[in-house]
C-alpha cells in the first residue's frame, strides 16, 4: 500500500539516485536544474530548504513510499496561504521505475486528505502541462476538477509552458 511521510535529511541519498537515474525521464517535465542539483550537497540543500518551509508552516514535503517502504517519490503541499484563502497547491513526481501503479493517486489522496483533515484548508490546487495527461488523470481520479488555462504559467524545461489548472474544494467548508 502506497503511504507518504514527511521528507527527512536521511532521505538525501536515495533522491539522489532517483534524480541521477530519471534525469532524462523528469527533464520534460520539470524546471532546468542545475548540476548541483544532481549532487549530494544538493539534495541535502533542496530537503534543508524543504524542511525551513515546513518549520514556517508554508509547505508539507513528503517522500511517497512503495508497499515495501522504498522511496519511490515525492509529493508537497506548496504555498500554503492561511487567512481569508486557506489554500494550497500539491506537486509531485514518481520514479520511472514505479510509474503507472498508483502510487501517484494513493498519494495524492493521502496528502489532500491532510490538507483538508488537518491543516483544515479550504482548497487544494495543481497545475499540469497540458500535454500531461497522466499527471490530469491522477487529479481527476482524486476529484479534482479543471477550472482554467494559465498561459506561460512556469518555466518548464527551459521554456515558458502553458498549464492546465485543477481545483479541489473541501467538503466539509461549504
Amino acid at each position: 500500500m502506497t503511504s507518504t511521510r514527511l521528507l527527512r535529511p536521511d532521505d538525501a541519498p536515495v533522491l539522489l539516485a532517483i534524480a541521477q537515474e530519471d534525469r532524462d525521464f523528469f527533464a520534460p517535465w520539470e524546471p532546468q536544474r542545475d548540476e548541483r542539483w544532481f549532487t549530494a550537497a544538493g539534495q541535502r540543500e533542496e530537503i534543508a530548504a524543504r524542511l525551513e518551509q515546513h518549520r514556517l508552516g508554508l509547505a508539507v514535503p513528503h517522500v511517497v513510499l512503495d508497499d515495501a517502504g522504498d522511496v519511490v517519490g515525492r509529493i508537497t503541499l506548496n504555498n500554503v496561504v492561511r487567512g481569508a484563502f486557506q489554500s494550497c497547491s500539491v506537486g509531485y513526481w514518481i520514479r520511472s521505475a514505479a510509474n503507472g501503479r498508483g502510487h501517484a493517486t494513493s498519494a495524492v489522496r493521502s496528502m489532500v486528505r491532510l490538507a483538508f483533515e488537518e491543516l483544515r484548508l479550504h482548497r487544494v490546487e495543481a497545475g499540469t502541462l497540458v500535454h500531461n495527461g497522466a499527471s490530469q488523470r491522477v487529479l481527476e481520479r482524486n476529484g479534482f476538477a479543471r477550472f482554467g488555462l494559465a498561459p506561460q504559467y512556469l518555466r518548464i524545461a527551459g521554456r515558458w509552458q502553458d498549464h492546465v489548472l485543477f481545483q479541489l474544494l473541501n467538503p466539509a467548508m461549504p
